[in-house]
């Protein structure tokens, strides 16, 4: 299928060939009959991407704060390559659409295959032939309503949405500065709400359109003609409230808007325009400020967008795609005239030039429609996956049998997110011997920029096809916490090598499945990506540090930091609890260090937060004491290790500088050098014994153990009790 796509490092844009998304379930495919140009968001992005990296860096400083602290926590060139990889790679467009339901997934049931649904959302509702939308983030088109007009129902819910949080009521008076698009909508939901409507706009052709369209009177915010037309409706009191849906870097709106509210009267930003609030006059009026958030309640929160969790009605109104719904309905029942602002259709082909007009100035227009073809034969349908995927025999599983080094070990990889593409496929794309075969995405537009950046020779969003695939050798699982179990225990009884990223598996049950596909297949051949053990610095300071005969002790104390808002990690209920993704890591490298599998865990953690302890015993009588805390300095290290026993002492500081004291002393180099964590060794130790066929870098009953570990962290938070690590024969 087709979408539009922009590289933000370049500038360019593109309709690209990209795999078709999957239907999953929560959610519906839905083709695109119309979707909407936001000509104000979106060529704003446009012209940002346009700039030069020092512009970027001016017009966004907020992403230069989290690269500032990235290079101090994580290092110049890891910081780098994340930076520039996340640059140099095709970003979508779009987020308000038309089109018809063509699957439905799994507990989905107030739509159908053939009805039309108007959709939202910046990662779903893209300019894009085919979409995966979520529940929350679609709703039914009203019988009689065009899909031209339904495409505007998004921002239609971002002008609701404002308005909502003015709070109008009958016979008020308000003042929309801003007459584009957003401003156009306010305009027509104010009036029909019986508020009398003053605009502002230099452009006169949008204030005569805001005019037609219910305005009482509208003018350049800079003449007399506004604040003339303000004084004459409200008898001098000034406005009740104030919408800017305006853009751009002047002050002007907002100390316009202080001029003409009266006392205490609201001021709703729903644009983004400069606002830098003239103390005195905000002060001395007591004006209301407030912010308009999107769509309205549910944006920014993964629970309600992607998970299909709805507010309850009574305690939330009006949520999303009650908004959503509540604009395709004044549409249709022509309380809202969007026709009027419909300024230029293009067919979906010619979207590269339609933009590029757009961000010339050749195509003055309010809003602009793509049109999408009808659906061809040739287009078809997406393909329905397999069923199921026979278990491949032992003994004729290719990927335990050595191969000639002239022979390229052949790779897929499940998922192509952030750590993926900056972390693991950088090292692969340069390994000789190694073929990127596929990538499989559920979102089609991530597989294309990976298989641009690093050569795969195919992408696609169907699993089936990778896993009965003779010619792959290897499986990388490289997704969300809550599908590793399940995707490594597939990808085990097709006769697949695995690596996994960590954790291996979320619950005992899940453990339990991954070793059921062992024992069903025949295939042992995993690996879990505990890549810190073949950090090169902690690699020789363990052999520094030398044999022990007399039990140690171990302190690791990791300072994870808080989350950003919206990270998926936060989705405890689906992907489980941060320490249970990450602490593998932790408890696979304490393990290596004391050459042993803990026999019992003991947790407890601060109430109100993430912070925790684990201590962990070992059979020999070492202890390692894990402190994985989220509340510490963002400037001190991410991770700090001291191992005490035989009278020795090794110290680690970060992946930078290591330290062995003890009869001899040993210093790393001083000089500061990248934080290496290990991901390039492992990833050698990995394609090395898929390559001979060899033992894999990591015992399975080690990683076994590990993930036990890990999830008897969470089992004695909730026991408040040790708990026992047995071993069932």
């Amino acid at each position: 299928m087709k979408q539009v796509v922009q590289n933000y490092k370049s500038g360019e844009l593109a309709v690209l060939d990209v795999p078709v998304p999957g239907c999953k379930p929560g959610g519906v495919l839905v083709r695109s009959a119309y979707s909407l140009i936001s000509t104000g968001t979106e060529l704003m992005k446009v012209s940002e991407a346009g700039m030069s990296m020092l512009g970027k860096a001016r017009s966004r400083p907020d992403q230069v704060a989290k690269v500032m602290q990235s290079v101090a926590t994580n290092g110049l060139p890891a910081t780098y390559r994340k930076v520039m990889g996340k640059l140099d790679s095709y970003t979508p467009l779009g987020y308000s659409l038309c089109g018809v339901v063509e699957q439905v997934g799994a507990g989905i049931d107030d739509v159908k295959v053939g009805d039309l649904v108007a959709c939202a959302g910046n990662e779903h509702a893209l300019h894009a032939e085919l979409n995966w939308v979520p529940k929350n983030l679609y709703a039914p088109v009203p019988e009689g309503l065009a899909p031209q007009h339904a495409a505007f129902g998004t921002v239609g819910s971002i002008a609701m949405q404002g308005v909502r949080q003015g709070e109008p009521q009958l016979g008020e008076v308000a003042l929309v500065i801003g007459l584009g698009l957003i401003g156009q909508l306010v305009v027509q939901l104010l009036t029909a709400a019986g508020v009398r409507v003053v605009g502002a706009d230099p452009d006169p052709a949008r204030c005569e359109l805001a005019e037609r369209l219910g305005a009482a009177a509208c003018g350049d915010p800079a003449s007399a003609a506004v604040e003339a037309a303000v004084a004459e409706l409200t008898d001098g009191h000034g406005v009740d409230q104030v919408f800017l849906a305006a853009g751009g870097g002047s002050n002007q709106p907002v100390e316009l808007a202080a001029h003409l509210a009266r006392d205490r009267g609201r001021v709703v930003d729903i644009g983004k325009c400069r606002l830098d609030l003239p103390w005195n006059a905000y002060y001395e009026k007591e004006l209301d400020v407030r912010f308009s958030r999107s769509y309205g309640p549910g944006r920014y929160d993964p629970s309600y967008e992607l998970e299909g969790r709805d507010y309850p009605i009574g305690y939330v109104r009006w949520t999303e795609r009650r908004n959503l719904a509540c604009f395709l309905d004044l549409v249709a029942r022509g309380r809202v005239d969007v026709e009027p602002l419909v300024s230029h259709i293009a067919d979906f082909d010619d979207a590269v030039e339609t933009y590029q007009r757009l961000k010339d100035g050749e195509l003055k227009a309010v809003a602009v429609l793509f049109r999408y073809p009808e659906q061809t034969e040739e287009a078809g349908e997406p393909e329905a996956p397999s069923v199921a995927v026979p278990a491949v025999p032992a003994a004729t599983k290719v990927s335990a049998q050595a191969r000639s080094a002239k022979t390229p070990v052949r790779l897929a990889f499940v998922g192509a997110g952030n750590y993926a593409t900056s972390m693991l496929l950088p090292h692969l794309a340069r390994r000789e011997g190694v073929e990127l075969a596929t990538v499989v995405t559920t979102t089609a537009l991530s597989g294309a920029n990976a298989q641009r950046k690093f050569g795969f020779a195919q992408a696609t969003t169907d699993l089936d096809a990778v896993l009965g695939d003779k010619s792959v050798d290897a499986v990388f699982v490289v997704t969300r916490h809550s599908s590793h179990a399940e995707l490594t225990r597939q990808a085990l009884l097709a006769g697949k090598t695995v690596f996994v990223e960590k954790p291996l598996a979320l619950t005992e049950d899940e453990l339990a499945g991954v070793l059921a596909a062992v024992e069903e297949s025949g295939n042992d051949r995993l690996q879990v990506g505990f890549n810190r053990r073949f950090a090169p610095l902690l690699t020789e300071a363990k052999e520094r540090f030398g044999a022990r005969t007399g039990p140690a002790n171990l302190r690791y104390l990791v300072n994870a930091g808080k989350l950003q808002h919206g990270s998926w990690y936060l989705q405890q209920g689906a992907e489980g609890s941060r320490f249970a993704g990450e602490g593998g890591h932790f408890i696979d490298t304490a393990s290596w260090l004391l050459d042993a599998d803990p026999v019992s865990v003991y947790a407890t953690a601060a109430p109100g937060n993430e912070d925790l302890q684990a201590v962990l015993r070992y059979p020999d009588g070492s202890t390692a004491t894990i402190s994985y805390v989220t509340t510490g300095a963002s400037g001190f290290p991410k991770e700090t290790l001291d191992l005490v026993g035989d009278g020795k002492v090794l110290r680690l500081d970060d992946f930078v500088r290591a330290s062995v004291h003890g009869p001899k002393k040993w210093v790393s180099s001083r000089l500061p050098k990248a934080r290496d964590k290990g991901q390039n060794a492992e990833l050698a130790a990995f394609v090395k014994a898929v390559r001979t066929g060899g033992p894999m870098p990591v015992p399975l009953e080690s990683l076994v153990a590990t993930t036990a570990a890990t999830l008897a962290v969470g089992t004695g938070l909730a026991a408040g009790a040790p708990v026992t690590l047995a071993r069932t024969p």
